[in-house]
């Protein structure tokens, strides 16, 4: 593998953009740092701007001979899917809601029918134009003239008379709130610019509460705006001073609080008041401790009202308590109702009129059950766990779609690397799943032909790393190309998923795994300890064991393994890049975050004070500093080692991981002569582009890429074979 840049050899490619050097000086803990390309940070010079374009340019250039493969993996992704489709409508006071889809319509339509029969709990099966519906928001109309479009905040009053709705037009994650009359269709007067998504109404609709955001992009402020009255006399009623903090509101199921949540990576306060009186002081429950994580339900046992707190307070794996709601800190009054340990993380709980549910994780997978609630005051308050069990060996499940406060089913979504998106209603009665829609994969698909496997990997120190691997069945070996991909930040567990796009690669004879490496929740709270701070090293190395393990195996070799991981797994990347550049024939980065240390120095920069309980603090412990600086992708680029190709994709107006991450990785890897190519999205943020089309078009143009990288670019498809 040369470590000279192919591209830039090719005459037909012209010669790679080449940033110019100009060194910018920082020094902390009497390390004094020399950097490059830091001016490429003004976003607003000409000269970036035009560097940028200048890189896509020649980003378009190298990979002109994938064109077709492009338009061939978007036509694929459309014929495969339902274009003009339905969500399962989801029953909510008086309506059903439910959206819709259009075939060549980029956004989706949000609408209602009222509930026919208050008895039926069967979603109706609604024809396309129904005589009944009424349409809430099209999203279509309203991102009509932009070039990015995003729905922020969606909700309806509890009477069902008023739509409170944001949208981001730039990318920038900055909302408008508004605030339709169902009625009439028309949008009042009320309107709020530069608002975060999140805003609730009290239940009497006569109050919105809405977050906004700081000049960090932290959001920080819950306001509180009477409708009927201009923006600037909003109040605010909760302004959060640590910039460690972010805050959010909501409403409970049963309508009787609303919930102020305020919490860091690693602390956790909330604050509740009576709904019914919208114009009051919040309450603390709990006062936050450091280090200790909790999150408030409220539930009617056997009549009484009672508070359930999910904690981590001597239980790193959480426990769930319920305590007084008029006494939350009085602990004679708790009980436990999930007991920690027994190899569960907890992850949430959702009181209704008759029942709880609990979602949490075993053996590395998500995990639903069920907890019968007491209705009189001499029955058992709270009946045993019940599991919902499924038999595929990995899978996704979680609650969803479930609003109403009495009801008799519970709606669950379920999928796996090989089952598409399935909504089911498990029935309480007598515990049986209903399945309600899957996912349609148009042109026949069938999952016997694919297969999932659960394999493991040991790291040095002994800690056994799971991998979750699907492939197509059939082939004369097992080696096989493989796309590995990684994230292992933030406790985010990346479970297996069905995807439409991905068919195109595993139909061309590739396979694709996951790394649940450390940093991730995966397997509980120990594994997300073990990969952050002072400890994440061990997402890269773990990362380059489950590489190693894939190819002593014999499913794949370097020369045919892309690594693949987006924002903090983009920082995986780079550090496996600089680590174990042999392992890899190619690496997508997805708005990475390679300048992981400059940019946790800055606390000036979005959200960087909060990250400092993920990351640690380098500004002001040389402990960190040291740490940080030894792993820094950015930091470490090398000479020594031929890298392999390298694509990195971000987004101009993104507020999470700054454009100029990858832009200044991009030239850094440019003077080593590492083989990398950057395309920027000039209007899109943190998530990419909007609008599902022109996201088809990306995953297209990623996925070529990466076939290009496995040998499978000029592979065909396998075609749909019917097992008996």
């Amino acid at each position: 593998m040369s470590p000279v840049n192919p591209a830039s050899a090719d005459p037909r490619f012209g010669e790679a953009p080449e940033a110019p050097r100009r060194p910018v000086e920082r020094t902390h803990h009497g390390h004094t740092v020399s950097d490059d390309f830091e001016w490429l940070r003004e976003k607003d010079n000409p000269e970036v701007l035009a560097y940028l374009e200048a890189e896509n340019g020649f980003t378009e250039a190298a990979t002109a001979h994938l064109a077709e493969l492009r338009e061939s993996l978007f036509d694929e992704i459309k014929a495969r899917t339902l274009e003009s489709d339905l969500s399962v409508p989801v029953r909510h006071n008086g309506y059903w809601y439910y959206s819709r889809t259009i075939e060549g319509k980029q956004y989706g339509i949000h609408c209602r029918i009222p509930i026919r029969d208050a008895d039926d709990w069967t979603p109706p099966d609604i024809a396309r134009g129904s005589i009944d519906e009424q349409v809430l928001l099209d999203d279509n109309v309203e991102a009509d003239g932009t070039d990015f479009y995003s729905l922020g905040s969606f909700d309806v009053s509890v009477d069902g008379t008023l739509l409170a709705y944001s949208v981001d037009t730039a990318g920038d994650e900055r909302y408008t709130l508004r605030v339709r009359d169902l009625r009439t269709g028309r949008d009042l007067a009320d309107e709020i610019a530069n608002t975060s998504p999140g805003a609730t109404f009290a239940p009497d609709a006569s109050v919105l509460f809405y977050p906004t955001v700081d000049d960090a992009w932290r959001p920080d402020t819950i306001w509180r705006h009477v409708l009927g009255t201009p923006g600037s006399a909003d109040v605010a009623v909760y302004t959060e001073p640590d910039e460690r903090f972010w805050v959010g509101i909501g409403l409970t199921r049963s309508e009787r609080y609303l919930v102020l949540d305020i919490g860091s990576k690693i602390t956790s306060e909330v604050r509740l008041l009576d709904a019914a009186h919208p114009l009051g002081e919040f309450e603390v429950v709990w006062p936050r401790r450091n280090g200790v994580e909790y999150e408030v339900e409220h539930a009617v046992v056997a009549g009484e009202d009672r508070l359930l707190i999910v904690h981590n307070d001597g239980a790193p794996d959480f426990t769930v308590v319920d305590a007084s709601a008029a006494e939350p800190r009085e602990r004679s009054s708790w009980r436990t109702v999930v007991a920690p340990g027994s190899g569960r993380r907890i992850e949430q709980v959702d009181a209704f009129s008759t029942h709880l549910t609990v979602e949490y994780r075993r053996d590395g997978l998500t995990r639903v059950g069920i907890i019968r609630l007491g209705q009189k005051s001499d029955d058992e308050p709270y009946g045993p766990l019940e599991e919902v069990e499924f038999e595929e060996p990995l899978f996704q499940v979680g609650t969803g779609g479930n609003p109403e406060w009495s009801q008799p089913t519970v709606r669950l979504g379920y999928t796996s690397f090989v089952t598409p998106s399935s909504v089911y209603d498990l029935s309480l009665i007598d515990s049986s799943l209903t399945l309600l829609k899957r996912q349609p994969v148009q042109g026949g698909y069938d999952p016997q032909q694919y297969e999932q496997l659960r394999l493991w990997a040991t790291a040095a120190d002994g800690t056994r790393i799971p991998i979750s691997l699907v492939r197509r069945l059939g082939g004369a070996s097992e080696e096989r190309p493989t796309v590995l991909y990684g994230y292992g930040s933030y406790e985010a567990s990346i479970d297996p998923a069905f995807s439409i796009a991905r068919l195109s690669l595993l139909d061309r004879g590739a396979a694709f795994a996951i790394a649940h490496v450390r940093g991730g929740g995966e397997l509980g709270r120990q594994w997300y300890e073990q990969g952050k701070t002072l400890t994440k090293r061990n997402t890269f190395t773990d990362f380059i064991v489950v590489a190693d393990e894939l190819i002593e195996r014999g499913l794949t070799t370097p020369s045919v393994l892309v690594a693949q991981g987006g924002s903090a797994g983009g920082l995986l990347m780079g550090a496996v890049a600089n680590m174990a550049p042999d392992r890899f024939a190619g690496i997508l980065a997805q708005v990475p975050f390679v300048d992981a240390l400059t940019s946790i120095l800055d606390p000036e920069l979005p959200l960087t004070v909060i990250e400092w309980d993920e990351w640690g603090d380098p500004l002001h412990d040389v402990e960190v500093y040291e740490y940080m600086s030894g792993y820094s992708p950015y930091e470490n680029v090398r000479d020594d080692i031929a890298y392999p190709p390298i694509l990195a994709v971000t987004s101009l107006n993104d507020t999470r991981v700054l454009y100029v991450e990858p832009a200044k990785w991009t030239a850094r890897l440019r003077t080593v002569g590492a083989p990398v190519l950057l395309l920027t999205e000039m209007t899109a943020g943190h998530g990419g582009v909007s609008g599902r089309y022109e996201r088809w078009r990306e995953i297209a143009q990623e996925y070529a890429w990466m076939l290009d990288r496995l040998g499978l670019a000029d592979t065909p498809p396998a075609t749909l074979e019917v097992t008996s």
